[in-house]
């Protein structure tokens, strides 16, 4: 069965290739929420719907989005078409924390999320998943970087995906995240208080991956 982990903290701090690697370790299913909402938000871009709650309440009621496993990580499908990479463009980057703001689309969302990890057995990464979807959570992590480094890792990761955007631009847009993500109504990102805090700003993949899995073993021990 096993325990849920969840790990929180703001865009580029290295959630969800560190949940990926730790579910790997403890043959647990690993959990990216953040592509739950970069899916609604695609799916409001191409249907040109307004960001705000009434008409994103009436999407997220007529769209199916469901995540797979597969051997090159999480697959996300949105209405049955696999739209991994598409989630991940700026323009979507751009509207995803104000989408992740509307309570409606946040309901439905953690709903879910909660349906998927219910049994445990689950790494799940993103931003309220310690304090709002499994506030009892066995074991949270709230993980941190310096801007600097968080802006040079999301460049990589979208350069290794065929997507060219400086680190500047990316420090810019995850400042503007930064600020709307901890100061909305609804699930602020924010540390829950008996979550254990990891600074990654200078610790590689591998050596969060040893951490947090240590931890976790220490948890599933007990």
């Amino acid at each position: 069965m096993g325990i849920t982990i969840a790990l929180d903290g703001p865009a580029g701090s290295g959630k969800s290739t560190t949940a990926r690697k730790v579910a790997e370790r403890l043959g647990y299913i690993y959990i990216d929420t953040g592509a739950m909402y970069r899916a609604v938000t695609l799916a409001a871009i191409r249907r040109g719907i307004e960001i705000s709650n009434l008409p994103l309440k009436v999407l997220v009621q007529s769209i199916n989005i469901q995540l797979e496993q597969s051997p090159n990580g999480q697959k996300t499908l949105l209405d049955g078409v696999d739209v991994s990479r598409e989630i991940r463009m700026p323009e979507v980057t751009k509207l995803v924390s104000e989408v992740s703001a509307s309570p409606a689309v946040r309901e439905a969302m953690v709903k879910e999320q909660r349906r998927i990890g219910k049994k445990g057995g689950v790494v799940m990464d993103g931003r309220d998943i310690g304090t709002v979807v499994f506030p009892n959570a066995e074991l949270k992590v709230f993980m941190i970087a310096s801007i600097d480094e968080r802006s040079q890792r999301r460049a990589a990761e979208l350069q290794a995906k065929g997507i060219d955007v400086s680190p500047d631009t990316i420090a810019r847009e995850l400042e503007k995240r930064d600020e709307l993500d901890s100061n909305r109504e609804i699930s602020p990102l924010v540390q829950a208080p008996d979550a254990r805090l990891l600074d990654t700003s200078s610790i590689t993949i591998e050596e969060q991956t040893d951490i947090i899995t240590t931890w976790a073993n220490e948890k599933i021990s007990q």
